[in-house]
């Protein structure tokens, strides 16, 4: 047996030591201890990405979509150091969206290593706001209340995988149907909303813990105060999804918004099928026909001051964030792989420590990039970069 199946060397991304990383057969690192190398190259946590769309041509929300889609896309964020995501199925058709849990649930089951890849499915709408603003780039045509019974149907045909709800505390019903969600083990994150204060502070109160792209899916132009993106950051109990591609949100309020949510600040790529495509004009299930700039900034064509999401995976959004000064790379680092994990209470078996799942990368910091070397899973190289 190689020697170097179970074992990598390399510095801590926090620390900065040389440690040596062990891991059982049964996929559990089994210790970590100080190593006398010289390696460059870093060891971390793999990356969890709560919210994608898809990425590099691949689509989860095109139907028809296939299982040989997800297996393609789970493999290219392998390269981008991502050991566990949540495919993120939008606003669409009561059919349609049934479809797309079911092609998932399927590719879950066609291949092992991806389904313990997904670590279950975001669904993001339709039960948000119908405003011009809130609602996005999302299709008005299917945005409704929220049906538990609707929902209950498509849980069924994923399988169980819901795992996220993003939806508004607007609708009347909200606050019974997120405590559903919450006897149900499902996170519910508010966002795409036209909420008042006193509607955000019910849904926390119902259970919800996250905030969606928080900054995002929003007015052009708000109350000065009281308005839904303050009251959100006044909620302790609320994580907060950032995307942090630079387009998104300025780096002035991102910093606002990491000093306001402290440890419960988190990373989202939001990446849609158009990320790694070169710059021009296209058709997307959500937005129709988009604008990709050769700056990454995506658009509706129709209406540039609406973004149709995000072209930066999250490995890209972490780097840039660290290398902003907002913070260091360790938490930038952190914020999209171990507060995720957290937020979906799953700390205890995860990271960089005895007994957790060994689910890691080595990396390369270079001169204005960050290179993924090997992607770790389940304690199994599912990538390794070229030399």
């Amino acid at each position: 047996m190689d020697s170097r199946e179970f074992v990598r060397m390399g510095r801590h991304y926090g620390t900065g030591e040389q440690i040596r990383l062990e891991w059982d057969s049964g996929s559990r690192i089994e210790r970590i201890l100080p190593h006398d190398g010289e390696e460059e190259t870093w060891i971390a946590p793999g990356l969890i990405d709560l919210q994608i769309n898809g990425g590099y041509g691949h689509d989860f929300n095109s139907l028809p979509l296939t299982t040989d889609t997800i297996i393609q896309a789970t493999r290219r964020l392998w390269e981008k150091g991502v050991t566990l995501y949540y495919p993120t199925v939008i606003t669409n058709g009561d059919e349609e969206i049934e479809q797309l849990l079911r092609v998932i649930d399927a590719a879950c089951l066609e291949d092992e290593a991806v389904g313990s890849t997904i670590g279950g499915i975001h669904l993001e709408g339709p039960f948000i706001s119908p405003e011009e603003g809130p609602r996005g780039a999302h299709d008005s045509r299917y945005i409704k209340e929220p049906d538990w019974a609707l929902f209950t149907r498509w849980q069924a045909a994923s399988g169980n995988r819901i795992r996220i709800v993003t939806l508004s505390p607007e609708w009347p019903n909200a606050a019974s149907f997120i405590r559903s969600c919450v006897e149900s083990g499902i996170v519910v994150s508010i966002g795409h909303t036209a909420a008042t204060p006193a509607q955000i502070r019910e849904a926390v109160e119902a259970g919800a813990t996250m905030s969606t792209h928080l900054g995002n899916g929003a007015h052009l132009t708000l109350p000065r105060h009281p308005n839904y993106i303050w009251e959100q950051l006044a909620q302790d109990q609320l994580w907060a999804g950032i995307i942090a591609d630079g387009n998104h949100l300025p780096d002035s309020v991102i910093k606002v918004m990491l000093r306001a949510k402290s440890s419960r600040a988190l990373l989202v790529s939001d990446a849609v099928y158009l990320s790694g495509m070169p710059p021009g004009e296209y058709e997307t299930h959500i937005g129709g026909h988009v604008v990709l700039t050769p700056e990454g900034r995506l658009h509706l064509a129709r209406k540039p001051g609406l973004l149709a999401g995000s072209a930066m995976m999250l490995a890209d959004a972490v780097w840039r964030l660290a290398q902003s000064g907002l913070c260091t790379f360790p938490d930038a680092w952190d914020m999209a792989s171990m507060r995720p994990a957290e937020a979906m209470g799953q700390a205890e078996p995860y990271g960089l420590k005895r007994g957790a799942q060994a689910d890691f990368v080595l990396l390369e910091k270079r001169k204005g990039c960050l290179r993924i070397v090997e992607t770790v899973k389940g304690g199994r190289s599912v990538y390794q970069g070229d030399c």
